[in-house]
């Protein structure tokens, strides 16, 4: 009975590692070189985010999502 382990995720090999580290310091030099460009894209930055949050944050949280035979929760003192 031989015991065979999956094969692990590229990131967590020692090849993948080096990339995600070449990656952060890549990223790290053009966020610091670009701040000045950057910065000045935050504010849209915020307002592309409000809908983005709107359409995506709306599978959470049960609006209106009842599935089941039983409609009440069980922290709530509606009944």
């Amino acid at each position: 009975m031989s015991l065979s382990l999956p094969p692990a995720p590229f990131w967590r090999s020692r090849p993948g590692i080096a990339v995600g580290m070449l990656l952060v310091i890549a990223l790290f030099y053009f966020a610091r070189e670009h701040f000045a460009h950057i910065s000045l894209l935050l504010p849209y930055a915020i307002l592309l985010l409000c809908p983005l949050m709107h359409l995506f944050g709306h599978h959470h949280g049960g609006h209106g999502h009842h599935h089941g035979a039983d409609n009440t929760s069980k922290g709530d003192d509606k009944g």
